[in-house]
């Protein structure tokens, strides 16, 4: 392997090398210690490198936390492997603990010989008393199962800064450079993207940009050399994971913004979002008010009910409309959903969700808006509900959402997660003959001959193949129509109270969603199994690791996993009615599970976890045998 020592390392290593298959690293600190920087960085090289990887950030909902406390405690962690994996990891193979607090809060998590490297400089009788330790955790022989390595992380970044005019609280700083060198330097990752980022990130400042780097190098430097470390490791690139194609490490809200975007160039239409920033969601907004030369118009409104209704405003005048929020959102935007369903204008609602009620977790995951999607509205006001599976997935979930949106001109729910939206994984780019044609005709002139001969504009008169009505961009001369909340009338869109044709219309639209196609569920069953585990959302890494576990050890598992989930897919019935046993984990207290009773009379088991955090695939394994063997 080509060396990819820093400049100022190009002395040969006198160190052993070991070749490992997988590793899982987790960065540990205060939420003012840079280690989602830190973390981020080491994944971008690591996918440069070629491994198969996958990420999962943890951090406070404070903007600045507690210093040195236990809720101010941020991590990222990151599983990177020589094959195919599917998940962050359960048990982290190595912690970097830059204090007490990220010492307590995350070694139980680990597993007996892990390694563990603290940042001692931190090690201070206050803050340990902080946490609660009596005494040091470093010398009281609580930590002997473990593999420490105690380091003055903080005093060697200032030493190594010494030449450089900061003051010592400016060096500190650089103390993740320091980390994320060592950690480079433990497991041979290419360091040339993270100084070019650092030169960029600092490029007006570059003393900034030159202490950092040189804090980068001397943490590479003292792997090297010191006694401390005496072997380092090697995960090769994952060569047979991926099909051919140019791929790049990606965010489930970088891909939902790419995906957006895409989907408007397909479809020729300008995208419009209208959005009120809100965690986790902020971050589409962000990436999308980037791209104006590609059309897009991004509307940072004063509050969700704004910003929605500003985006079905820019849905009747033809832009293919965006709105992101998450859980507390959507809860103020049902209404003007509901006034979208009325109207049948296409309209994305993406809810990145996370922990509730009200405020709950805010950066913290969780699956508990299945059934708000489905029917947080007042009234009869079906909507199709998409899931992604995983970070890369929701850029292909973006397009699907607005396949079904402008095809069947309605207000379409996304539902993806904290975990997927900040969680990152290796994304193949798609060929351009590769994406969906989108593309659709708005309304030229007159659809409807009166009986007296005239032509017409009828603007609820319907394709008989989707149920969709036409879509006629706002000053298109004879095409003037009326819209509004109240009921309207079939085919002529006047204001009615007749109730029978509200009954019409309200299982109109209810046959309209209904009649979406949407592929068949697959079922990966290669044994003929008794048992399936179906999922949605997120779930999908988990839940697949789980059932690999599984079938290696000889077991016999069925799996399935929805991204539809309204309206479900056809063969959904006959494919659960064919297992003696279902079994539906969901990040919530069993919505799908319920879903499925209701629908489908199958007795689907509940297996629940909202503490804020994804499954772990061993807890999922072992909770999977027991139903298979029940």
């Amino acid at each position: 392997m080509p060396s990819s020592r820093p400049d100022s390392a190009k002395l040969p290593s006198r160190k052993d090398v070991r070749r490992v298959d997988r590793v899982i690293i987790r960065f540990a600190g205060d939420s003012g210690d840079g280690m989602q920087l830190t973390g981020d960085r080491f994944t971008s090289e690591t996918a440069s490198f070629g491994n198969d990887l996958s990420t999962l950030p943890n951090f406070p909902a404070e903007i600045r936390a507690p210093a040195g406390t236990l809720p101010g405690v941020s991590s990222f962690q990151l599983h990177f492997a020589d094959h195919d994996i599917l998940t962050p990891g359960d048990a982290p193979n190595v912690l970097v603990a830059m204090n007490p607090a990220a010492l307590k809060a995350n070694v139980s998590d680990l597993p007996r010989g892990a390694e563990i490297i603290v940042n001692t400089d931190e090690f201070t009788k206050r803050a340990m008393q902080k946490v609660g330790y009596a005494g040091s955790p470093l010398e009281d022989g609580s930590l002997d199962g473990y593999r420490l390595h105690a380091v003055p992380l903080t005093t060697l970044t200032v030493e190594a800064l010494k030449d450089f005019n900061l003051t010592r609280k400016e060096a500190e700083r650089s103390k993740n450079m320091f980390a994320l060198g060592l950690l480079s330097w433990m497991y041979h990752r290419p360091t040339e993207g993270t100084e070019k980022f650092l030169k960029s990130k600092f490029a007006n400042k570059p003393e900034i940009t030159a202490a950092n780097i040189a804090a980068f190098r001397a943490g590479w430097n003292f792997g090297e050399t010191t006694e401390h470390f005496a072997v380092s490791y090697e995960v090769a690139p994952a060569a047979q994971a991926f099909r051919a194609g140019t791929y790049r490490n990606i965010s489930g809200n970088l891909a939902l913004a790419y995906g957006l975007l895409t989907a408007s160039r397909q479809a020729d239409l300008p995208l419009f979002l209208g959005s009120y920033p809100i965690t986790p969601a902020s971050d589409v907004l962000h990436e999308l008010s980037k791209h104006k030369n590609f059309g897009v118009r991004t509307f940072q409104a004063e509050d969700e009910i704004a910003g929605i209704g500003a985006a079905l405003g820019a849905a009747f005048g033809g832009s293919l409309a965006v709105t992101t929020t998450s859980g507390p959102g959507v809860a103020l935007k049902s209404e003007t959903i509901g006034l979208a369903v009325s109207l049948e204008l296409p309209l994305l609602v993406v809810d990145i969700q996370r922990g509730g009620p009200s405020t709950g977790l805010p950066t913290k995951t969780e699956q508990a808006d299945l059934l708000q999607a489905m029917y947080g509205r007042n009234g009869e006001a079906p909507v199709p509900v998409i899931a992604p599976r995983t970070p890369a997935d929701c850029f292909d979930a973006a397009l699907e959402a607005a396949r079904i949106a402008l095809a069947y001109r309605t207000p379409v729910v996304l539902l993806s997660d904290g975990y997927l939206a900040n969680g990152s994984e290796p994304w193949r780019i798609p060929e351009l003959d590769e994406l969906p044609d989108l593309q659709m005709q708005f309304a030229q002139g007159p659809n409807h001959t009166l009986e007296n001969g005239s032509e017409v504009f009828w603007p609820y008169k319907r394709d008989p193949q989707t149920l969709a009505r036409p879509w006629a961009v706002p000053g298109t001369p004879g095409l003037e129509h009326r819209i509004g909340g109240i009921e309207k009338q079939d085919g002529t869109g006047n204001i009615s109270y007749d109730p029978a044709n509200h009954d019409f219309m309200v299982r109109t639209r209810q046959a309209k969603v209904d009649g979406i196609d949407v592929p068949d569920v697959e079922v990966d069953d290669p044994a003929g199994a008794r048992t399936l585990v179906l999922g949605w959302g997120s779930t999908y890494g988990p839940i697949t690791a789980a059932v690999r576990r599984l079938r290696a050890a000889g077991q016999e598992i069925a799996q399935a996993h929805l991204r539809h989930l309204n309206p479900f897919p056809k063969n959904l019935g006959e494919v659960l009615k064919g297992y003696d046993r279902v079994v539906v984990p969901e990040m919530n207290l069993g919505q799908l599970a319920g879903l499925i009773r209701a629908r489908y009379l199958v007795d689907a088991h509940s297996y629940n976890q909202v503490n804020g955090m994804p499954f772990k695939a061993e807890q999922l394994a072992k909770a999977l045998k027991e139903a298979i063997e029940r």
